[in-house]
């Protein structure tokens, strides 16, 4: 009878530790399959700007980017007729993502004349762990003026040597949780200036954005850069926007209040002559549309 015992024992033991590995294998399995703490952040921003400027976001390969911004302002003791706003700028603008980390675009910004292109690379992705706790991009721009000592709002250049400028950046973000994501955007700015004027060729500056999700489709978004050494031939405010972004599939749509009139980096940044009142037009209307078009299918791995 004991001897009954001890092998009725023995094979319970036995049965119980290859339940024990069958368990352990088949949750090791499952851990490979879908590494939970390894995964990548996704959704940080949702599109590639978070208003006025660029966000860490990338596109996947092969996406073509296809936009549209706009800015609405009104002049002070404007005696003409027209209709919701005086002034009217445009950028548009194409971007392609040559892989899902490298992203190329253009743009043209039709009221002061300036084109831009850019170079966007993410360097490091957030993950859902506790050692990649931030994303960060890099981003390289230049903007060419051609208009000349036209327009007052603009610090235009008097000769060919100085219609560029380039601006750096060093994107760095978290995604907090599913709601509330934020970005700090180190920031230097190249140029070259009349020589009769003061102001700085090299500039820097710091920004500051955000996006608060308050639906499965809105977010509330918002951005600040505070500039250190601002130009001294002209008086200057920094950039600020707060807007709305809706989020339509493939389409992007974004509705903003802003005292910047440009959209190339170095001029919004450096150049934004309005402080964000209600007073005397300083008040800007922003709406942005941008349209994603997937030139190639994504292969599920």
């Amino acid at each position: 009878m004991k001897n009954n015992k001890i092998i009725l024992l023995g094979f319970l033991f036995f049965i119980s530790t290859n339940c024990t590995l069958n368990a352990q294998d088949l949750l090791n399995k499952l851990n490979n399959e879908f590494p939970s703490e390894n995964t990548n952040t996704i959704a940080t921003f949702k599109t590639t700007r978070i208003g006025l400027g660029h966000s860490i976001e990338t596109r996947k390969k092969g996406a073509l980017e296809i936009s549209l911004y706009n800015r609405y302002w009104n002049i002070p003791n404007f005696e003409g007729q027209r209709f919701l706003a005086d002034v009217v700028s445009r950028r548009y603008g194409l971007s392609y993502s040559f892989t899902n980390n490298l992203t190329f675009g253009i743009g043209y910004e039709d009221h002061d004349k300036i084109a831009d292109g850019f170079l966007k690379y993410k360097l490091l992705q957030q993950k859902n762990n506790k050692k990649n706790w931030v994303s960060v991009t890099l981003l390289q721009t230049i903007s060419h003026r051609s208009l000349e000592n036209t327009n007052t709002n603009l610090y235009a250049p008097s000769s060919s040597d100085n219609k560029y400028a380039f601006t750096s950046q060093v994107l760095i973000a978290r995604k907090f949780n599913s709601n509330l994501s934020l970005q700090i955007t180190p920031t230097y700015i190249r140029r070259e200036n009349n020589e009769t004027t003061n102001d700085p060729n090299n500039q820097f500056a710091l920004g500051f954005g955000g996006r608060h999700k308050i639906s499965n489709h809105a977010s509330i978004v918002s951005e600040y850069y505070l500039v250190a050494n601002p130009l001294k031939s002209i008086d200057t405010y920094n950039a600020f926007m707060v807007g709305v972004n809706w989020e339509l599939g493939d389409l992007l749509l974004q509705f903003q209040m802003t005292n910047a009139r440009n959209f190339a980096e170095d001029t919004f940044i450096t150049q934004t002559r309005n402080n964000f009142n209600a007073k005397d037009g300083n008040f800007h209307f922003g709406f942005n549309a941008t349209f994603v078009l997937h030139t190639k299918k994504n292969k599920l791995k």
